[in-house]
């Protein structure tokens, strides 16, 4: 059922300071879970190669151990966003853990890159009620998505079926920077310029299309 890849519209008019999909009539990719040195690279390369810009949600932990990519990911015109500092599940943790979290990693990318995230994505797409005052609070803006690709199943039929099923000129496409998609991550980035391309749709970068 849709709902599966995009969020319900009832979910979204809940939580209407959210982000759900592009601001302007164009499509966002988006990575969550890195930097990671098996992916980031491969990612940075396919994107370069269609001169797409894109966020990429990033865990504190993995940008404290891997700064090289942070710098790599920024030096190629791409946005950093907070993904909490070790990938916790915010629902089902306190709020002081959650401030930590949230703190930690806008840390993390401060010192890497020298300025404050602006935006923020919450580990495996969980929020509750607490999550507008967090944001409030960290000055984020808590973007989610409309399409979730499945990519983390490792199985590009799946990321096609989905693509070709629910891409519009909007999407905020999910998609993941880790081993979980190291397989098929190329050809799905190909696949989705493909798709956008023969429905003659445009691919965005963050500032225009999170404005």
């Amino acid at each position: 059922m849709r709902y599966f890849y995009t969020p319900p519209k009832v979910l979204q008019k809940m939580f209407p300071k959210f982000v759900w999909e592009s601001k302007s009539d164009k499509i966002l990719l988006t990575f969550d879970d890195g930097p990671n040195p098996d992916t980031t690279e491969m990612i940075l390369e396919n994107l370069s190669k269609h001169n797409i810009k894109a966020i990429f949600f990033c865990v504190g932990e993995n940008l404290n151990k891997y700064p090289f990519l942070v710098k790599k990911i920024i030096s190629e015109g791409h946005t950093i966003g907070n993904h909490t500092h070790s990938h916790q599940n915010i629902v089902s943790s306190s709020k002081s853990k959650i401030d930590e979290q949230i703190e930690l990693c806008s840390k993390a990318i401060q010192e890497e890159i020298g300025t404050a995230p602006k935006y923020f994505r919450p580990p495996h797409g969980r929020f509750d009620l607490r999550t507008n005052r967090l944001m409030q609070k960290h000055q984020l803006t808590n973007v989610m998505w409309s399409l979730l690709t499945y990519d983390y199943k490792n199985d590009l039929n799946i990321v096609k079926f989905t693509v070709q099923k629910y891409l519009t000129k909007k999407s905020i496409i999910v998609m993941h920077d880790s081993n979980i998609s190291k397989d098929i991550i190329s050809n799905s980035i190909e696949f989705i310029v493909e798709e956008a391309d023969n429905s003659g749709f445009q691919i965005g970068e963050p500032s225009e299309c999170l404005r």
